[in-house]
C-alpha cells in the first residue's frame, strides 16, 4: 500500500485551513463510514478539535453490521464531548435528527439561535449526500470518485444552523496498514491506485474469520479454504473467471468480491472492531516508539 498518494495539494491547504477555522465554529460534525468508523476517522481531529462538542456521524450503516454499528456508537461516546448518530440516505427523516442533536450539543444562552458546525469527513465517506438531504436540494457536488469536493462552502440549514463544508481529507501519513487495506476495501481510495487482488484477498481473509457463512451462501461453498489466496481462486471459479487453460483471472474475481461487498451483495458486514482498534493503536505505540530509537541512535552515532 505505500505507494498510494495520501495527501494531495488540495487536502494539505484545507487541513491549514481548518485549523484557522475549528476556533470560530460552536461545533464540529465528522462523518464515518459505519463499516470502518476507526480507519475512517481522521487522528488529526482529536489533535484540534480541542474541547469543541463533536457529532460523530456513522454514515452508510444499512451496509453494515447493525450489532456492530451500535457496538462502535458505544465505544465512541465514551469520550468527553462526542455524541454519535448513526445514518443512512434511505431514512432522510431520521437524517433531520442530526439537526435538533446540534442544538442539544450547543445550547444557546444569549438568546441566539444560530449555530455555526464545521462538517468533515474523508473522501468518499456520504458527507455530499448528506448534506444535500439536510439542505433539501442539491448543494454539494457527489460521485462515487473520492475527493469530488473541493472547496469550502457555507450552507444555511433549517433551525438555524450555518454549515461549513471542508473538502474530504486523508492524513500526511497513514501508519496503521490495516487501515489502508479497509479504506481501499471500502473504495475510499481511487482503484487506480491500488491492486484489486491484493485488497480482495485481505477482504476475504477477514469475511473469512468473521462473516464465514456470509461468504459461504454467496459463493456456494460447502468448506471455505484455509487460505486467501486459495479462497479467491474457489470464487473465482464459481463465478467463471477463467483464463485460457483454466486458469483463474484474480483481477476479474476480485473486482466481483470488492463490487459485491460495496453493495451489500454479500451481507452487511463490519471490516473492524473497537478491540481491533485498541489492539492496532498498541502496536503503533510500539512502532513509533522503535522508530524513536532509531532516528536516536542514528543521531548519536553522526555525533560522533
Amino acid at each position: 500500500m505505500a505507494n498510494i498518494n495520501w495527501y494531495p495539494g488540495h487536502m494539505h491547504k484545507a487541513s491549514k485551513e481548518m485549523r484557522k477555522i475549528i476556533p470560530q465554529v460552536d461545533l464540529i460534525i465528522e462523518i464515518l463510514d459505519a463499516r470502518i468508523p476507526f480507519s475512517s476517522e481522521n487522528p488529526m481531529l482529536a489533535e484540534i478539535r480541542g474541547n469543541k462538542p463533536c457529532i460523530k456521524v456513522l454514515s452508510k450503516s444499512d451496509l453494515a453490521d447493525p450489532i456492530m454499528t451500535q457496538k462502535w456508537q458505544d465505544y465512541l461516546e465514551q469520550e468527553k464531548g462526542v455524541k454519535t448518530i448513526a445514518l443512512t440516505t434511505e431514512e432522510p427523516e431520521k437524517i433531520q435528527d442530526l439537526l435538533a442533536l446540534c442544538h442539544k450539543m450547543v445550547p444557546k444562552s444569549n438568546g441566539s439561535n444560530r449555530i455555526e458546525a464545521m462538517i468533515m469527513g474523508i473522501p468518499n465517506v456520504g458527507k455530499s449526500t448528506l448534506i444535500n438531504i439536510l439542505a433539501g436540494r442539491k448543494i454539494a457536488k457527489t460521485g462515487n470518485e473520492p475527493a469530488v469536493t473541493k472547496m469550502q462552502q457555507r450552507i444555511k440549514l433549517d433551525q438555524g444552523i450555518l454549515l461549513l463544508d471542508t473538502p474530504g481529507v486523508l492524513w500526511p501519513k497513514l501508519e496503521n496498514q490495516h487501515g489502508g487495506y479497509r479504506l481501499a476495501i471500502t473504495g475510499a481510495i481511487k482503484e487506480t491506485a491500488i491492486s484489486n487482488d491484493d485488497i480482495a484477498m485481505y477482504a476475504v481473509g477477514y469475511f473469512r474469520q468473521v462473516y464465514p457463512e456470509l461468504l459461504k451462501q454467496r459463493y456456494q461453498l460447502d468448506e471455505l479454504p484455509v487460505d486467501d489466496v486459495s479462497l479467491l481462486e474457489e470464487i473465482g471459479k464459481k463465478r467463471g473467471c477463467l483464463r485460457a487453460g483454466g486458469m483463474v483471472d484474480l483481477d476479474r474475481a476480485a473486482k466481483i468480491v470488492l463490487t459485491e461487498f460495496r453493495d451489500i451483495t454479500i451481507g452487511r458486514i463490519t471490516l473492524e472492531t473497537p478491540e481491533m482498534m485498541e489492539k492496532e493503536l498498541a502496536e503503533m505505540i510500539v512502532l513509533r516508539e522503535q522508530k524513536a530509537a532509531k532516528q536516536a541512535a542514528r543521531k548519536k552515532k553522526n555525533r560522533k
